[in-house]
């Protein structure tokens, strides 16, 4: 009887929303929006997300007036 090696599992990974860099799902940082969940690498580009959502919600309250 022969046997097949098993291919070792891979560790699920996800791209951080900003710099896409791939991370494993468990170390990933989590922010939920209304409508989809967001995933970070770090600290650092949880805060360049949180900047760019800012100035783009500022923008379009400009639009508005």
């Amino acid at each position: 009887m022969t046997t097949r090696p098993r291919p070792h599992p891979v560790a699920e990974t996800i791209p951080c929303d900003v710099c896409h860099k791939e991370i494993p799902l468990s170390e990933a940082q989590r922010f939920e929006a209304q409508d989809y969940v967001a995933h970070f690498c770090g600290l650092d580009c949880y805060s360049t997300w949180q900047q760019r959502s800012e100035t783009l919600k500022q923008q379009a309250r400009k639009k508005q007036r």
